[in-house]
């Protein structure tokens, strides 16, 4: 691989690992608006959401981590 492809591989590793760094922050603020819900809210539909959301963003930022790793790998 040459000197240019690999400089582009290594800019888009970082990029996204800005959107992984991004994703962390907003699975951040959905925790914690979970973990500040009203404890009669807990267990009902909106908790729920919430839950099943920052589920996705885990999933999705441990995509984007692997995807940060393979890249570096063949950068």
């Amino acid at each position: 691989m040459n000197k240019k492809r690999r400089k582009a591989l290594q800019e888009l590793s970082d990029k996204v690992s800005n959107l992984k760094d991004e994703l962390e922050g907003l699975k951040d603020e959905e925790q914690e608006y979970m973990d500040n819900m009203p404890e009669s809210l807990k267990g009902g539909e909106k908790y729920s959401e919430a839950e099943e959301t920052v589920s996705t963003m885990e999933h999705a930022i441990d995509e984007l981590d692997n995807a940060v790793m393979e890249l570096q790998e063949i950068a």
